[in-house]
């Protein structure tokens, strides 16, 4: 087993490191890098490149675990344990005591091909009573792959390790598609009981058109009771040609969403070349792709027509161009670092680092970002009011964790 230093406690691998603030002057966009589609004008006011705010707290980076294998998903237990995802298709469990327990058995089998893998974690609303958890995962078929969701019991054991019991497939993404990209995903319980799946449109030219289709899994957001079933209330229950799970559609490749302090979903997904967008998905919404987007093809070419706008589909709160490539998302409610109370915290794989966004009437206000000088995963609360992200290595290289508090 690996010793990893305590998540809570004060022993640190590391030296702790404080951030330098970004060399720029409050007030100024933290994006200073030329967009892709510079033709392409933002919607409204602060719809990209939103200002800084006027102070900007300086933070304090410490490493809490370092060489973990290549993770995608970390939640914290009621105990303060971590309970964390690798895509090669492990669970481990890192004790408060900063033990890494060996691999919890009981895992299905997962396809860790390309963007694929066991992807993320989420405890059920009455963990605390049942122990159950829910994960989902790229999973091979006899007529392609496609991202599921399961559900099952964890049974930790003395030592620190455990076992998944009553592992069940709660939920297919379906058609399934012979591809390696655009999975998603993400996993977010509302204030009901009902969970948010993200999942993408499976980047091909070929099955992204299915974003637009409501009798494909592709490209959309579930929402889905905890036996996978579609949710009461659903805009699409009743409806010939559309699966009764789906909430919104349109969407590209989703790996951020988080619930907000009113129970409301939000999301970031990856956009082409310059189209990374921030949502508040709405039931039954078209937010466009890949028919209405921001950027431009990885080779430079439009999408499609090249429109913004569309009368049918929904803007974005807010869009990046270039990308930060979104990983992981947060809603923070902490008191540790006051000046972000409030606002939603985005990993950023390209920008390398947290993006803080500060809301005010369900706009982004300001744009602040941390730099980590690596690829941000995951980001988490922790129970002691910090933040947590998830490092990754590119080319399937290890993991890290560190941990963010005001300085």
């Amino acid at each position: 087993m690996t010793r990893l230093p305590s998540i809570l406690a004060s022993t640190i691998l590391s030296a702790t490191l404080a951030l330098p603030a970004l060399a720029q002057q409050a007030g100024q966009p933290a994006e200073r890098g030329a967009p892709n589609a510079p033709s392409q004008e933002p919607a409204f006011a602060n719809q990209t490149r939103a200002p800084q705010p006027a102070t900007m707290p300086e933070i304090k980076r410490e490493t809490v675990a370092e060489g973990l294998p290549h993770l995608w998903a970390m939640e914290f237990l009621p105990d303060g344990r971590m309970l964390v995802t690798a895509k090669q298709g492990a669970m481990h469990i890192i004790s408060e005591e900063g033990e890494a327990g060996p691999a919890i058995s009981g895992v299905p089998k997962v396809l860790a091909n390309g963007q694929g893998g066991l992807l993320d974690v989420a405890l059920a609303p009455d963990y605390p009573e049942t122990g159950r958890i829910f994960f989902s995962f790229s999973e091979e078929r006899e007529d392609g792959n496609g991202t599921s969701v399961a559900s099952a019991k964890l049974v930790p054991n003395e030592n620190g390790g455990g076992q998944l019991d009553n592992v069940e497939v709660i939920f297919r993404q379906m058609p399934s598609y012979d591809g390696n990209k655009h999975f998603g995903s993400r996993l977010a319980f509302g204030p009901q009981g009902e969970l948010y799946v993200t999942v993408g449109e499976r980047s091909d030219r070929e099955p992204r058109v299915q974003a637009q289709d409501l009798d494909s899994g592709l490209g959309k957001i579930f929402r889905i009771t905890q036996q996978g079933e579609p949710f009461e209330g659903n805009p699409f229950i009743g409806q010939n040609n559309a699966q009764p799970e789906i909430w919104s559609l349109g969407h590209r490749n989703l790996q951020s969403a988080t619930i907000d302090g009113e129970g409301r979903l939000w999301t970031v997904e990856h956009g082409p070349r310059g189209g990374d967008e921030l949502n508040l998905p709405l039931a039954g919404k078209n937010y466009g792709w890949p028919e209405v987007t921001y950027g431009v093809e990885y080779s430079g070419a439009p999408v499609g027509q090249g429109i913004t706008k569309m009368s049918n589909t929904e803007q974005p709160v807010y869009y990046w161009d270039p990308v930060i490539a979104p990983s992981g998302m947060a809603y923070y409610d902490g008191d540790a670092i006051p000046e972000w109370k409030g606002a939603l915290l985005v990993g950023g794989l390209v920008s390398q680092g947290v993006v803080v966004l500060h809301m005010e009437n369900d706009r982004v206000k300001h744009e602040e970002r941390v730099p980590l000088e690596a690829r941000i995963r995951d980001v988490k609360v922790g129970p002691d009011g910090a933040v947590y992200a998830v490092t990754e290595q590119r080319g399937g290289g290890g993991s890290t964790i560190v941990k963010l508090t005001k300085a």
